[in-house]
């Protein structure tokens, strides 16, 4: 029975989160938005309710009075009513100020975006109204509803029945209603929406009101239920978003249920603690909804539902770094003189900038390089300094040795939080990052029996006997121990350059700009997110021991999941993609250079989480890449400018000795038919659900051959390469090179020898042509010994030679036109000395001329050795350059034999060239 009262008090709580969960589906059906603010305006709105009971209208705006009267006390329905209705209010000011000029930008951006409201509404609570408790009459009744040993206060039921009835209320809404088709409409595709003439903008500014009016009504009925503070509200959003993770960000009566099991599941934990003595004290209650997000997450396996967004910007660029060596040699003598001449406060503000910017490098390294949305690198560098003592004193392990270790072992979190990576991505794993940050903080850092009430003590810092310590009195803080975090900030900058610069950096960059097209490149994207969670966990378990050693004793303030929250914040403001935005954002983060400068001209130290707040909004929205991303763009344009008049300096020299690219004269090509054969498709099927895309394709592609695949618009010929590559489920039989491919994931089918080209083309336009052309090397250089039989193309000038790029190697990709991005594309596949090359659509962009050079360029390669399978709509290139051509139709293979025998063939001539086109052929 007891069990049954427990789970039913957390109906109070589940209700908020169930009211929550609903307003943050609503927003991301219709704008794309995943808004972390709804929390804030739930919080915001419970005040202003709070207030007008009172008599007063709350204004949080700086500068202004807190509140004015409104003539008298509100009664509750007027109150309640005036109170929803700002917040919707509220709503479509955010939509229009802040979230519609982000509609075409990345969902990290957006999400970013939201963060920032969320902190800032939470800063501007606390600065105005302090964090004291505010009392607020009851809205529904109080009765206690007894049978037995059971009770149940009656508001608890009440408020999940209003929250139920709402969600039930608005799903008819969206499901019968004409408001409710064109926003489904809009959350399909917006292309399509403007077609019918529908204004996404319109669609998405009601839902924004609509869910912060369901947003602001959860926290006017929670505000007589759960205390009236700012903080409180803020972390109503991790159950809520669990919540909405269930109900795929789309089902608003799944949401509002599970929220409302969330928080009767949260109830029972706290119960559950308090019968076990084995269970933690603290924190199972935070692990709720973390369990549910990985229940639903790790067993469906799928991204948020997408939206038909028109344009959509990639996270920005992560500049190449040069110079390293002098950058870092110049840093460090500025540093040095800074930690002498600044005086003691400054010093200290200095310090912590060092130590905080080497964990901000950590977020550079997973998000700004491999893309992952990791929420909780401060609490993993927590980790390193909460166990820096323990280890230190047990292990009885000196310095550097202790540091390192504690390190390894916020590494080994890092790669267990990473772990859903390799599910899911995008901001679901922001989510789980969340979420799990909240969970260690809860369980861990604020847990009294791991954790005393004066917190963990670091060790001493000694080597060799030489105190490196901080220091204390008046010898605090030591410049010792300032060069030595400089130093370790230094090591940890150049270590991160290197990184981008090699090419474990490169194939992060490619995980992150698009997995399948890495994958076909032979990169292993299981491998690149594990490392870069790896890496970044040690660096930020780096940086959180030498914050252990700054604080002297060790408490959850300093890594606590809202602190690393805001921290992340500052990171994307000052340009989380690149190392001097690291930097910056260590010089500017809490209690770092900036805020001590900043608070000692103004003493604003209580409004700056304000300031930094309204600059991430401004930035993200002004300047996505960042503070730092004007200069970088700056030097990209000179060394483009450069790089281009070197180019036509040399195009004027070599004017005279050639106009023109000669196509060089190739013999007729002779194909060895008695050797086995490169490629064998047996009854390959593939289907997606009822729909038959390929049905019992079975051919096979003699050695040394160039063989076109060839079919009208939806004939199956692109299902047909992600088949081979492995990127569609199938059945039948792929054998390549007589090898079976069954089982093989794509990455591992790419260093058995196959290589793959997109008709999107797919390149990393963060990184050079060079490094584009790199990454495709991983496959030749993971290939096993035994399968080395193929032909190496292991120096990249023979390959850049052979498709006459060479002048273009150091430019970045997206400066390239589309001819140029194609042959990118093929110097890419090509560098993994594949013995199978699959060419999707190769001669796009190129005009006629360019199309039969090209060809002329495929028979070189295939002369080379290597077999080559091309996909395209240019006839004249296929039939030139093609040896056997295979025509599918429905996906069906209707006619294979040689570029004559299929002109002549009167069942293509039907499917693909046209009745009409034969008859006169």
């Amino acid at each position: 029975m007891q069990h049954l009262v427990f789970l039913l008090l957390g109906l109070g709580n589940g209700a908020v989160f169930g009211a929550l969960a609903l307003a943050v589906v609503l927003t991301y059906r219709s704008s794309g938005v995943v808004n972390f603010a709804t929390g804030a305006i739930a919080l915001y709105t419970a005040y202003t309710y709070a207030y007008l009971r009172q008599g007063e209208f709350l204004i949080l705006i700086p500068g202004l009075p807190k509140t004015v009267g409104v003539g008298g006390p509100m009664g509750m329905w007027p109150a309640m009513i005036a109170s929803v209705a700002i917040a919707a209010v509220l709503g479509l000011v955010l939509y229009l100020l802040v979230f519609r000029p982000l509609r075409r930008s990345p969902l990290v951006a957006r999400a970013v975006a939201a963060l920032g409201i969320s902190l800032l509404v939470t800063a501007l609570a606390a600065q105005k109204l302090g964090t004291g408790q505010i009392v607020v009459d009851p809205i529904f009744p109080t009765k206690v509803w007894q049978a037995g040993d059971f009770q149940l206060s009656s508001d608890r039921f009440y408020f999940a029945l209003t929250i139920l009835v709402v969600a039930i209320a608005l799903a008819l809404v969206f499901r019968y209603t004409k408001f409710g088709v064109v926003t489904r409409a809009v959350a399909e595709t917006e292309r399509g929406a403007y077609i019918s003439g529908i204004s996404p903008d319109r669609v998405a500014a009601y839902n924004w009101m609509l869910s912060s009016a369901v947003a602001g009504l959860a926290g006017v009925l929670i505000a007589p239920i759960v205390p009236l503070v700012p903080v409180a509200y803020t972390l109503f959003i991790v159950p809520a978003m669990a919540a909405a993770i269930a109900a795929r960000f789309n089902l608003v009566v799944v949401a509002v249920i599970a929220g409302i099991a969330v928080g009767m599941l949260q109830s029972e934990a706290q119960y559950l603690a308090s019968l076990f003595d084995w269970l933690p004290a603290s924190g199972l209650p935070e692990l709720v909804p973390l369990v549910l997000i990985l229940a639903v997450l790790l067993i469906r396996a799928r991204p948020l539902p997408t939206r038909g967004a028109v344009i959509l910007q990639n996270l920005g660029r992560a500049p190449r770094p040069l110079r390293v060596i002098p950058t870092a040699a110049v840093m460090t003598i500025v540093g040095v003189v800074a930690l002498v001449v600044l005086d003691d406060r400054f010093r200290t503000g200095l310090i912590v900038s060092f130590i905080m910017a080497i964990i901000a490098l950590s977020c550079v390294v997973v998000t700004g390089y491999a893309g992952q949305v990791s929420l909780a690198q401060l609490t993993i560098a927590g980790v390193a300094g909460f166990l820096l003592g323990p280890i230190a004193n047990t292990l009885h392990l000196p310095f550097p040795i202790a540091p390192l270790v504690a390190a390894v072992c916020a590494a080994v979190l890092g790669v267990l939080i990473g772990l859903p990576a390799l599910r899911i991505r995008g901001l679901t794993l922001a989510v789980v990052t969340l979420a799990m940050a909240f969970a260690v903080e809860a369980i861990w850092f604020r847990n009294g029996d791991i954790v005393g009430s004066e917190g963990v003590a670091a060790p001493e810092l000694k080597l060799f006997g030489w105190d490196l310590s901080i220091g204390s009195g008046l010898d605090y803080p030591r410049v010792t121990f300032g060069i030595l975090v400089l130093v370790v900030l230094v090591a940890v900058a150049i270590f991160v350059a290197y990184l981008r610069r090699g090419r474990l950096g490169a194939e992060m960059l490619a995980v992150r700009a698009n997995e399948k097209s890495a994958a076909a490149a032979g990169v292993s994207v299981v491998r690149v997110k594990i490392l870069a969670f790896g890496i970044g966990a040690f660096i930020a378990g780096i940086g959180g021991s030498l914050l252990a050693y700054q604080l002297q004793t060790v408490s959850f303030e300093s890594f606590s999941a809202m602190t690393g929250v805001a921290l992340f914040g500052t990171v994307y403001l000052t340009g989380i993609t690149s190392i001097s935005g690291g930097i910056v954002a260590g010089i500017s983060a809490a209690n770092a250079l900036v805020f001590v400068i900043v608070d000692d001209l103004w003493s604003v130290s209580g409004w700056y989480p304000v300031i930094t707040s309204v600059l991430l909004i401004f930035t993200v929205i002004l300047n996505p890449e960042g503070i730092v991303g004007p200069t970088h763009t700056l030097l990209a344009s000179r060394r483009s400018r450069a790089l281009t008049a070197r180019l036509e300096a040399k195009a004027a020299e070599s004017l005279d000795a050639e106009t023109a690219p000669e196509s060089p004269s190739v013999s007729p090509r002779v194909i060895d038919r008695s050797a086995p054969p490169e490629l064998e498709l047996s009854g390959v099927t593939v289907k997606y659900n009822n729909a038959v895309a390929l049905l019992d394709v079975t051919l096979s592609v003699p050695r040394g051959s160039i063989v076109g695949l060839i079919g009208p618009n939806g004939a199956g010929k692109t299902t047909l390469m992600d088949a081979i590559t492995g990127f569609v489920d199938y059945t039948g039989g792929v054998s390549i090179s007589g090898q079976s491919m069954a089982g093989l994931v794509p990455h591992k089918r790419i260093q058995a020898g196959l290589g793959r080209t997109f008709q999107a083309i797919e390149l990393y336009d963060d990184l050079s042509v060079a490094e584009n052309v790199k990454v495709g090397r991983t496959a030749a250089l993971r290939r096993p010994a035994s399968e080395a039989e193929h032909r190496d193309f292991g120096d990249l000038d023979e390959v850049f030679a052979l498709l006459g790029i060479a002048d273009l190697a150091e430019r970045a990709a997206g400066e390239l036109s589309q001819g140029q991005r194609q042959l990118v594309s093929i110097a890419r596949a090509l560098s993994g000395s594949p013995n199978l090359l699959l060419l999707d659509e190769p001669a796009g962009g190129l005009d006629s001329s360019e199309s039969l050079w090209l060809g002329e360029r495929l028979k070189k390669i295939c002369d080379s050795g290597v077999t080559i399978i091309m996909v395209d709509h240019d006839m004249d290139l296929v039939m030139s350059a093609c040896d056997e051509v295979h025509v599918l139709n429905f996906g069906e293979l209707i006619a294979s034999g040689t570029p004559a025998e299929i002109r002549a063939n009167r069942a293509v001539a039907t499917a693909y060239l046209g009745s009409e086109a034969h008859a006169h052929g």
